[in-house]
């Protein structure tokens, strides 16, 4: 048995966090994409209640991306640690992807809410 280290989680901090950012910048694109246009054509009313809405979900998707460091640590300590590497990259794609559909699925009924 292996025992959690400082070094396990050095080296999920050295993986986790650059890859935050682009998980970051899908969410972002898809939110810009789905409601840029209407918000800057008119048809979306700018309110200082969507902005915190828009800040809430944010710190939800941030919070959700968390749920990768016990995964991470957790195979860090045991026997599987070697194979972390091909697994990390795919756990990030199918996190981001997810979390790609499920702001994809917020940000659209933003936009649906007041358009009807």
């Amino acid at each position: 048995m292996i025992l959690l280290k400082r070094e396990h989680i050095s080296d999920a901090l050295v993986f986790w966090e650059p890859a935050r950012i682009g998980y970051n910048l899908v969410l972002a694109l898809i939110t810009a994409a789905l409601i840029g246009p209407p918000l800057m054509s008119g048809a979306l009313p700018f309110s200082f209640v969507s902005v915190p809405s828009l800040i809430i979900l944010a710190v939800i998707a941030n919070v959700a991306f968390c749920v990768a460091y016990p995964v991470d640590l957790f195979l860090q300590a045991s026997d599987f640690r070697e194979q972390r590497r091909a697994w990390r990259v795919g756990l990030w794609l199918i996190g981001t992807a997810f979390a790609a559909a499920l702001t994809w699925l917020a940000a659209g009924a933003i936009v649906n809410s007041v358009a009807w």
